[in-house]
């Protein structure tokens, strides 16, 4: 929003914890190009890591640097991505993406907690998902926001891997999910209780289950 704001003439200012947009500025029309969402992206990113054999290229993606974290803590876990071009557009870092993962290598999981966890907030049910399918598991700490998002996202995704066979611990902010080596994971019912980014990590996740796994009211992915 503050490059936004900053390319149709607005004077912004950000300093630690404060945005500030000064009043009356001349802002000027001007045709941008929206880039792609870094936090959907992810689960495009998720589904090759989980999937062997999988070679993926996601275009035009936004990489502004404060949400660009969970392409870090990714490649810190072992995942094939790196960013195939970078181009500075209308104020905003887009590039390619490139995720590989031809012979089904396993991640090594990890802990995603303070400012981690702030920086990656919508991420955090499609890595809680990846769980299941690392080498540690992935725990994390310092969510109490998801409690209070389009549903209880701790509480619902960790009822939704439960239900297909995950091994998952529960905490005030947040949770661990255990990883591969505790149980395969299986087809079950979901219920994403109206929740789209649970609905679409759950999706990801069953790609690698045995059976089939049907998500309840999954039309809520699309609102």
């Amino acid at each position: 929003s503050e490059v936004a704001l900053r390319e149709f003439g607005a004077r912004v200012a950000a300093t630690k914890g404060v945005v500030r947009v000064f009043g009356r500025p001349k802002m000027e029309a001007r045709a941008l190009t929206v880039p792609g969402d870094l936090s959907s992206a992810v689960f495009f990113l998720a589904a090759a890591l989980i999937l062997p054999g999988s070679a993926l290229m996601i275009r035009n993606v936004g990489l502004n640097p404060t949400r660009a974290r969970i392409l870090d803590f990714l490649i810190e876990m072992g995942a094939g991505i790196h960013v195939a071009s970078v181009q500075m557009r209308e104020g905003e870092l887009v590039g390619d993406l490139v995720v590989q993962n031809e012979k089904g290598d396993l991640l090594k999981g990890g802990k995603i907690s303070g400012a981690q966890t702030a920086e990656m907030i919508d991420e955090l049910p499609m890595m809680a998902a990846l769980g299941p399918y690392t080498e540690e598991g992935v725990e994390i700490r310092d969510a109490k926001e998801l409690r209070v998002k389009e549903s209880d996202r701790i509480a619902t995704i960790a009822a939704a891997l439960r239900a297909m066979g995950a091994k998952v611990e529960e905490f005030e902010d947040g949770l661990r999910v255990s990883g591969k080596g505790a149980r395969r994971l299986k087809g079950a019912k979901v219920d994403p209780h109206g929740d789209h980014r649970i609905a679409m990590a759950v999706a990801v996740a069953a790609l690698g289950a045995d059976g089939d796994t049907t998500i309840k009211d999954a039309e809520c992915v699309g609102e």
